[in-house]
């Protein structure tokens, strides 16, 4: 049952006018059974002063691309309802120019562009309109038999509409409806959703509630949970099992779907995606069609539903069948596509936006991932509608020509115009190890701020989970992960590349910066610190770039590794045999790697800087201290030392390796392999020859 979440004291403080209107429908859309993610419309009519100090009546209504849940004031578009009204006396009104109309209706041109349901809102008679997408009421406009049970519920005090595209006609309809039934209280859209009102915001907010609670109760004394979808077919595998799995196929789809244009993944093994999933019928009902047109766009008309039965078949043939499924998947999209085409329309990515397995549950694909979180969302709204239509009747959706027009509708594909264009890292992944440090940091903002999904890695996990809790603030959740890991084991590194296949898909980019460095007089290295160097930045960059290779092989999608080297890679520094006979290692391990990954489409390069002081835990320690004494100088003096030795007599900052990094990581670094690129303000005893 949902509940009622009005709040008399929040409510009182709200002033009057389109504020009331923002409070009503973000406790609408914060619950996802009552209205799906993006979708629905919320209205109310009001009088305002118009430029002329005029008042007229002005229909505020839901602008597009908006969602419920969060929108705010400026989201709404403000119509002046004395040019609205003649329009219910046409016989109709295609799309295009019933929108041409309506911009010519705002108070407001800053205003967005209105929903296109507004004429729906607009044609009822009522001073507040809800538009809604309840997994209940749908349950019941998409059962064969919706209408009779219905009547059972509601008696004569609704009006049904049939399916028909939401437009001009369609508002009409619902306006007919109900001017012929004076008892109705309700509209209830065939395959679509409820439409409710009220004289005020909270009777509005309330009667949509009671209309919801009306249907849940009748559908819960109508479900048997020991039958539904036809029973358990399938026993999902434990937790840490179905984890394993995961890890391992999740790089493979990743790849499988992003062939044509990257995607990012996300999974999900609730209770209730299992119960469907794992059930006798979840295969037929899967591929009957979406449980309402809103969710087209972003889960498409079906699911890709993959044959494996968890006990019986091995992993094997699991990784087998995803990729055959999703090329399959692919191939019947191109020709629903041919099939149902207008002229000028141009296909989406053919790829599938929903992957259900038996026994280890659904993976989700999307070009960030809280869109690959929203399909996610979106089907689980389907499983509750399939639930509650099957306990009623049969389950039915759109036919395939009305699914098409729906998820190639121009009002629909308006909304993803809104999207802000994609950037340079836009899709991609990139695992950065050292990445709580001052370089590390800025890799992060910098991949960050060009659209990339990161992973810091880190020994230092408060200060990886700080950076990441700032990127996920600025721009959005999601967009950074902190994983705690030591290089130097090869436990912790295979460990961090399984989550972050579970938490991405796989990985695009790798920086590997983790880093340390000691100083000694040769004959005075010990052998441990000999060892700690080699370790960390010799094995552990090979652990790091191993995994890493796997990984972009798994996905086949090629990749991209930064090496963070140092001027010492190329030059004989003093008092530093360990450490710079390390980074020697890592640009030659770089190369080696290079020479194997240009098959795979794998390149390899790396940045050399020197003497970054900001921001480094390594000169913070006994480093800065052995280094000034290796010079005869004192510690304080070390930045001024370290400019001077530069022939463009500057110092070096994290954000300008960050920069290079983020050349070599990018397109325009394409077809260049096995290079290293200096960055230390030109020191020449370092200069490449």
């Amino acid at each position: 049952m949902v509940k009622c979440l009005w709040n008399h004291d929040d409510a009182a403080q709200i002033t009057e006018g389109v504020e009331e209107l923002v409070y009503r429908s973000n406790l609408i859309g914060s619950d996802r059974s009552i209205c799906n993610w993006g979708g629905g419309n919320t209205s109310m009519k009001t009088f305002e002063k118009d430029f002329r100090g005029r008042e007229i009546e002005v229909m505020w209504v839901k602008g597009s691309g908006s969602d419920l849940a969060t929108m705010k004031a400026n989201n709404f578009t403000g119509l002046k309802m004395e040019d609205i009204r003649p329009l219910i006396e046409r016989a109709e009104m295609p799309d295009e120019e019933m929108v041409a109309y309506l911009a010519h209706c705002m108070i407001d041109s800053g205003h967005p562009r209105a929903s296109i349901e507004t004429l729906l809102h607009a044609f009822l008679p009522f001073k507040h309109v809800d538009h809604t997408h309840p997994d209940a009421i749908i349950s019941i406009c998409c059962a064969d038999n919706g209408k009779e049970i219905a009547k059972e519920i509601y008696g004569d005090r609704f009006v049904w509409v049939p399916y028909i595209r939401p437009g001009f006609t369609l508002s009409k309809m619902i306006a007919e409806g109900v001017r012929n039934n004076p008892r109705a209280e309700l509209v209830l859209m065939e395959k679509h959703g409820l439409v409710t009102w009220g004289e005020t915001s909270k009777e509005s907010y309330e009667k949509t509630l009671s209309i919801i609670n009306e249907a849940e109760d009748y559908i819960q004394r109508m479900i048997n949970e020991d039958t539904i979808f036809g029973g358990q077919k399938y026993i999902p595998l434990p937790e840490s099992d179905r984890l394993n799995v995961l890890s391992e196929v999740m790089p493979i789809i990743r790849g499988a779907v992003s062939k044509e244009n990257k995607m990012i993944l996300s999974y999900d093994d609730s209770t209730s995606v299992h119960q469907f999933v794992n059930s006798e019928n979840a295969r037929n009902l899967s591929q009957i069609g979406a449980a309402c047109p809103d969710h087209l766009v972003h889960t498409k008309r079906t699911p890709l539903y993959i044959d494996w039965d968890p006990q019986m078949d091995n992993i094997e043939t699991l990784k087998t069948r995803i990729v055959e499924g999703i090329n399959d998947f692919k191939e019947e999209y191109t020709k629903y596509f041919n099939r149902n085409k207008n002229k000028d329309d141009q296909m989406f990515e053919a790829a599938p936006r929903v992957i259900l397995i038996p026994g280890i549950g659904m993976v989700n694909t999307g070009k960030t991932l809280v869109m690959a979180k929203v399909s996610g969302a979106l089907y689980h709204r389907a499983i509750a509608v399939m639930k509650g239509a099957t306990s009623l009747g049969a389950f039915v959706s759109l036919s395939e020509n009305e699914s098409y027009n729906v998820e190639y509708w121009p009002l629909e594909l308006y909304k993803l115009t809104l999207a802000p264009p994609e950037l340079e890292f836009s899709r991609k992944v990139a695992f950065i190890t050292g990445g709580a440090g001052g370089i590390g940091s800025k890799t992060a903002r910098r991949l960050v701020s060009e659209g990339a999904h990161v992973v810091i890695a880190d020994l230092n996990m408060e200060g990886a989970q700080k950076i990441a809790s700032e990127l996920n603030e600025a721009v959005g959740e999601g967009r950074a992960h902190a994983i705690k890991m030591d290089v130097t084991s090869e436990s912790q590194v295979k460990a961090a590349f399984e989550k972050s296949a579970l938490t991405y898909g796989g990985i695009d980019i790798i920086v590997n910066n983790a880093g340390l460095a000691t100083s000694s007089p040769f004959d005075e290295t010990s052998i441990d610190e000999w060892n700690l160097n080699i370790n960390v930045l010799g094995t552990g960059y090979f652990l790091v770039a191993r995994e890493a290779f796997k990984q972009m092989k798994k996905q086949g999608i090629g990749g991209n590794m930064v090496f963070v080297g140092s001027k010492n890679s190329l030059y004989a520094g003093k008092n530093v045999t360990a450490y710079s006979s390390a980074k020697a290692l890592e640009t030659h391990l770089a190369r080696c790697i290079a020479t194997e990954g240009g098959e795979y489409g794998i390149r390899v390069n790396s940045v050399l800087p020197d003497a970054v002081l900001q921001g480094s835990a390594i000169w913070d320690s006994s480093w800065r201290e052995e280094r000034a004494a290796a010079y005869g100088i004192k510690a304080d003096e070390l930045e001024e030392h370290y400019r001077k030795r530069t022939t463009l007599q500057v110092n070096i900052f994290p954000e300008d390796i960050a920069e290079a990094i983020a050349f070599f990581a990018s397109s325009k670094a394409e077809k260049t392999t096995g290079c290293m690129l200096t960055v230390d303000g030109g020191v020449p005893a370092a200069f490449t020859r």
